[in-house]
């Protein structure tokens, strides 16, 4: 196998695009074919801000995990985490705190696959494949208990994946499963998207994206997305649009300003 084909597990085909590796490619990965950058192609005709997008949330994620360190977090689950590639949790954690421990959750099990292999040699990662809507699946798997400490605080991350959940799945229900199975001191981070903007574009956009992801976005307002946290403490500056939360520079935040409305971001405490 070829160094570029050693990240990829012989049981993948590389010949149909993976909405991961199409993810990857948006975010300026090299886990991506040239099926999955045609792919990649196809949704930016479709939705000109993908790449825009992805990246603002991608650094919405690094800030969000750095502060969780800063306050003393070792211990990550990142759900819906897709290929761990790109500045994502374990890279930013480690690279501060490299005793940082990291459990990465896919449903997707290409994302699976591919993350199996790219994480091989590092204890202190693990993947899973499950689906946020069976949180027992998750906090009582067997990588669960070999890398997380549910004694201790968790740093939890649910960036673009509750707007995936329907409503007549009560998300707020669900995230008050994962909420209730978390330590004193724990932190929860999600982004999603919304539909408070009053931008047609914006809807337009988002419709764009659910036909690419094969499944259908739920946008919810502002304050349907912070009662997702429920009766966690909210950190400052609170549930704020996803490239306004804690920004460090320009490149957290998009030209377009339409990229900047169309979703919110925020990080609780568990008291």
């Amino acid at each position: 196998m070829s160094d570029v084909q050693s990240w990829v597990p012989q049981s993948v085909d590389v010949s149909v695009p993976s909405a991961a590796r199409v993810y990857d490619y948006l975010l300026g990965g090299a886990h991506n074919f040239a099926v999955d950058r045609m792919m990649g192609a196809k949704v930016e005709e479709m939705m000109p801000t993908a790449r825009s997008g992805a990246r603002v949330n991608r650094a919405f994620l690094r800030r969000a995990v750095r502060f969780m360190a800063d306050q003393g977090v070792r211990q990550f689950l990142d759900i819906g985490s897709g290929i761990p590639t790109v500045s994502n949790v374990h890279e930013v954690a480690q690279e501060l705190y490299p005793e940082s421990r990291v459990l990465y959750v896919d449903r997707d099990p290409v994302a699976v696959a591919h993350s199996e292999l790219i994480l091989a040699g590092n204890d202190r990662t693990g993947v899973l494949q499950a689906d946020m809507r069976d949180p027992d699946s998750i906090l009582n798997s067997g990588e669960a208990t070999r890398l997380l400490d549910f004694d201790q605080p968790i740093g939890v991350l649910m960036l673009f994946v509750v707007h995936w959940v329907p409503t007549e799945a009560d998300p707020w229900g669900l995230l008050k499963r994962y909420r209730e199975a978390l330590a004193g001191g724990s932190y929860l981070a999600i982004s999603h998207f919304s539909d408070d903007h009053g931008n047609v574009a914006a809807t337009e956009a988002t419709v764009k994206m659910s036909q690419a992801g094969g499944g259908e976005i739920v946008e919810r307002s502002r304050d349907e997305i912070t009662a997702l946290f429920g009766d966690f403490e909210l950190v400052d500056p609170g549930v704020v649009r996803y490239a306004e939360w804690r920004t460090s520079g320009p490149g957290d935040i998009s030209d377009d300003p339409l990229v900047n409305a169309i979703a919110y971001a925020g990080v609780a405490r568990k008291p």
